[in-house]
């Protein structure tokens, strides 16, 4: 299996977290992508992930897989250790749900506005700009955050009692907002309490 990636971006670390969650880091071959120098737009690039994103998982038989959540997924079926998607369809649900507002709502929403309203990657990269929609997208990502707080208020985490892929995608959410200057609210004390914890994970921590 291989990765191909931007080592230190927001989504190839959710990859990076769910990989080192299921202790299978080393199972893997990762292929660095230079994005600042536009490779990941390449032919070469696109005729693997036409999205010309990152990550991207590529299988032994040449099979691709593009988009973080369908990678976690794969990741989570394939490896031993304690499911990150959820083993019962309630479970499995309240996951996808929290992991999709914590993706709409906070990872993409901080993107937009950092590929929007700020510099971004810089002119040669960033070839369309709507400040205003990207200055909106930050006030998405501030109610997230609230929002987020609210739910870790009672429960240990986004989708209860168990680390999940949801988890994932909302720490590295947070850690975009701090590279694009989002400011985290010191009164979210849930959320900054539960930052704290996800963070002293040994997926994280080492």
């Amino acid at each position: 299996m291989k990765i191909y990636d931007t080592e230190g971006f927001p989504n190839p670390l959710r990859v990076r977290i769910a990989l080192a969650e299921k202790n299978a880091t080393h199972k893997v071959d990762f292929i660095p992508v230079d994005v600042m120098g536009g490779e990941h737009r390449s032919d070469a690039f696109r005729i693997k992930n036409p999205d010309a994103t990152v990550p991207l998982l590529e299988l032994d038989d040449g099979t691709c897989i593009a988009q973080c959540n369908a990678i976690t997924e794969y990741i989570d079926g394939i490896f031993d250790g304690p499911s990150l998607t959820g083993t019962t369809p309630k479970e499995r649900a309240r996951i996808a749900m929290m992991n999709l507002r914590a993706e709409n709502g906070l990872m993409n929403a901080v993107g937009a506005y950092f590929h929007h309203a700020t510099p971004g990657l810089g002119p040669d990269l960033e070839t369309w700009q709507c400040a205003e929609w990207g200055n909106k997208q930050k006030e998405f990502a501030s109610a997230t955050m609230a929002y987020l707080d609210s739910v870790l208020a009672d429960n240990d985490f986004l989708a209860g009692d168990s680390f999940s892929v949801a988890d994932i995608t909302a720490f590295a959410g947070l850690g975009f907002a701090d590279f694009a200057k989002v400011e985290i609210p010191e009164a979210l004390t849930h959320l900054q309490a539960w930052r704290a914890k996800v963070a002293a994970r040994p997926s994280i921590a080492r």
